[in-house]
């Protein structure tokens, strides 16, 4: 997910007054960010179709009728009101992080122990990977001589791609290796496994716990172990939200977060966009522990 460099440097944008003023500006914004093709074409017809000429308020419902238009095409769709007080920048782009708050709750990583037999990683974010770095390595450094490991992502709503790259290389191989590539509208990214040193990987057992909250860059992280053979994914479907997305202001009071690039994994030239990950073991996600504790004991 990108950031800009000149988050603070654009002027205010207006009040939109009527929800066909405000899907315009949606529609605008998604034709200037998303690759053409047909998935932004049917997005912007269907977003016309449902609320185009409406003089209807902008108010919560609205914002949530038209996600649910929205959502159909791109899950990662989602509108907010925010506060009307503040220095509201048109401009896309994501702010720094925020060292302290994500050092507080220890990059995401929530618990991080030896059970008997596996060791159990539950991972609730995918905060950027110059603050994670060190949590990965400590919950890295416990897995050693673990014959299975646990990694429980079922509240785990996304986050950092270089995060998913780190994790995914720990367990995927010493060696460096394509996960996907992200197709924008003016270029396209690869995303890669880092080089380790030999030996460094995980070789055990890895069984991948989700639920139907397991978001975004969980997914991805969930989706690229899965269909590489490395991992048993249990628990139920996930949200099936793939694209890369950026956030937008709308109006002075609406911010969106809206797709910017589509992602292809380089194994089956698929996402999970829609569909979700599907488990390979399906039962409740509070069951999903349980599950997968005798296969590792």
């Amino acid at each position: 997910m990108g950031r800009s460099a000149t988050y603070r440097e654009v002027m205010v944008i207006e009040e939109a007054r009527t929800v066909g003023d405000l899907t315009g500006r949606l529609s605008d914004r998604l034709r200037m960010l998303m690759p053409a093709g047909f998935r932004r074409s049917a997005l912007t017809a269907a977003l016309s179709e449902a609320f185009g000429g409406s003089e209807a308020p902008v108010d919560a419902a609205a914002l949530r009728d038209i996600e649910t238009v929205a959502q159909r095409h791109s899950r990662h769709i989602e509108l907010r009101f925010t506060s009307s007080d503040q220095d509201q920048p048109e401009l896309p782009g994501w702010p720094p992080p925020d060292r302290a708050e994500i050092q507080a709750k220890a990059a995401g990583f929530s618990a991080v122990r030896r059970l008997p037999g596996t060791c159990l990683v539950r991972l609730d974010s995918l905060e950027s990977l110059s603050l994670a770095q060190p949590y990965i390595a400590a919950a890295a450094a416990l897995a050693v001589g673990a014959p299975a490991l646990i990694l429980d992502l079922r509240a785990n709503v996304g986050g950092d791609v270089a995060t998913v790259a780190a994790l995914a290389g720990w367990l995927l191989g010493d060696d460096s290796r394509q996960l996907c590539e992200v197709i924008y509208q003016t270029h396209r990214r690869q995303w890669w496994t880092p080089s380790l040193p030999l030996g460094t990987a995980y070789r055990g057992e890895v069984a991948v716990l989700v639920s139907n909250r397991t978001y975004s860059s969980a997914e991805a992280l969930a989706y690229h172990l899965s269909v590489r053979g490395r991992a048993t994914v249990i628990g139920e479907t996930t949200r099936g939200a793939a694209d890369h997305i950026v956030p937008v202001r709308l109006a002075r009071r609406v911010l969106a977060f809206l797709p910017e690039g589509e992602v292809r994994d380089s194994e089956t030239e698929d996402n999970w966009e829609q569909t979700g990950v599907i488990p390979d073991v399906v039962c409740p996600a509070d069951e999903a522990l349980d599950r997968v504790m005798p296969q590792s004991g």
